[in-house]
């Protein structure tokens, strides 16, 4: 499965632990990434600043679903669970 585009639910929905650029502590979970753009895309998704933990993140139907929705959905659930 590709990354959806105007999707943005791995910047939002998981807790990062690991320092992100502008982002030192990292973010807590449902808290909105600095690097996401308004349309929902990664503004460093393409960038070798970006962090280890975001660039291993491979999409799939069990963390993404069919829509932007289920995706915020079940990564909250899975965040909850952890």
């Amino acid at each position: 499965m590709e990354c959806r585009t105007n999707c943005g639910a791995c910047c939002i929905a998981p807790s990062i632990t690991s320092p992100i650029p502008d982002m030192l502590k990292g973010k807590a979970a449902g808290v909105r990434c600095v690097h996401l753009l308004d349309n929902m895309n990664c503004a460093i998704f393409n960038s070798a600043n970006r962090p280890k933990v975001c660039a291993d993140f491979k999409p799939d139907l069990e963390t993404c679903g069919s829509n932007r929705d289920e995706a915020i959905l079940l990564l909250t659930v899975m965040e909850s669970s952890t």
